[in-house]
């Protein structure tokens, strides 16, 4: 893929400071652009990097004045990080977007129907009566088991696993090895001490512009759906058990763990390795520091929390400089 900077700047609202027909065929990291590539500069920290790459045009914010020439084109936004990542889907997208049909190695159901424009790498099963909406990519290896839906110009890749009965949006991304589906952990105790497995008879429910990491499990629900809304981001390694449900652009970190049937809102920030106890809620705009345990239901928004168990983040701060202190005073 090339683009000129002038199409840069259309892309992004932009203005071009130097020569607007300089073109670019790939974005990298700043300390190491060369010709024909794209960077960014959001960092004043990096700023020094600006006056010795190589690379062909650099996004800028609007507000950064240089100190000294700047050899590369520059294109001004009103946010270069935001606008990086822009056209890093960009360029993802038009790399993805040449893969066509089916390939000859793939099983594909005679019932299964697959959208317009939409691919099958070698080695993926598609199951009975499933969809792949216009658009899709279903790389190598995947799994899709029967009654599987999935939405137009969704990604799924090498590995994933989705298993029958789940639907998925459009203009999702799954990563290689999550699965999606697969028995909520749940056994009913027995007089003998042994357990007895309770069926899981729901699914899964992925709504529109989610994303799941790398080996990320989802439950299905022991009734009734485990519900992913629209806009949430997944991290790799997550777990997130049966019938729970995580509200609208809600992003998670990774090694997180969200046991069965806690509901969490929208908007909400959860850091990497927390746990979140099952039967609870947490209120929308919450933000959950990383390795803090939610053992009770959080009611008020925006709260910012700390700990295990969890309480609020400037009383979590108060209490450890005077935790760590406590061997001086043995």
């Amino acid at each position: 893929m090339e683009l000129r900077a002038s199409e840069i700047a259309t892309h992004l609202n932009g203005t071009v400071v130097g020569d607007p027909n300089t073109v670019v065929k790939t974005i990298s990291r700043i300390e190491y652009g060369k010709e024909g590539s794209l960077c960014f500069l959001a960092n004043p920290k990096y700023e020094s990097h600006i006056y010795t790459t190589k690379a062909s045009v650099v996004l800028v914010n609007k507000s950064f004045v240089p100190s000294a020439p700047v050899v590369a084109t520059m294109v001004q936004v009103d946010n270069a990080y935001e606008s990086v990542a822009f056209m890093l889907d960009l360029f993802n997208s038009a790399k993805e977007s040449s893969r066509r049909g089916r390939s000859w190695r793939a099983s594909v159901a005679w019932s299964a129907k697959l959208g317009k424009g939409s691919y099958v790498g070698p080695g993926a099963y598609i199951g009975k009566r499933t969809i792949v909406g216009k658009g899709a990519q279903i790389s190598s290896q995947v799994f899709l088991g029967n009654d599987v839906s999935v939405g137009e110009n969704t990604v799924i890749f090498s590995g994933a696993r989705i298993y029958s009965g789940c639907k998925i949006g459009s203009n999702c991304i799954i990563h290689s090895n999550a699965v999606i589906g697969a028995d909520g952990f749940g056994f009913a105790p027995s007089s003998d001490g042994s357990y007895k497995k309770i069926p899981q008879t729901g699914n899964v429910i992925i709504e529109d512009n989610v994303e799941i990491g790398a080996g990320t499990t989802i439950d299905r629900a022991t009734m009734g759906s485990t519900h992913i809304r629209r806009g949430v981001k997944l991290d790799n390694l997550i777990q997130i058990g049966h019938n729970v449900e995580i509200g609208e652009n809600t992003v998670i970190a990774a090694l997180a763990g969200v046991a069965g049937s806690a509901k969490i809102g929208k908007n909400c920030q959860i850091g990497g390795q927390v746990g979140i106890a099952g039967h609870i809620s947490i209120a929308d705009n919450t933000k959950i520091g990383a390795q803090a345990g939610i053992m009770s239901t959080i009611k008020r928004e925006g709260e910012v929390l700390l700990g295990s168990p969890a309480i609020d983040a400037k009383e979590y701060l108060r209490a450890y400089t005077v935790f760590k202190k406590l061997h001086k005073n043995q």
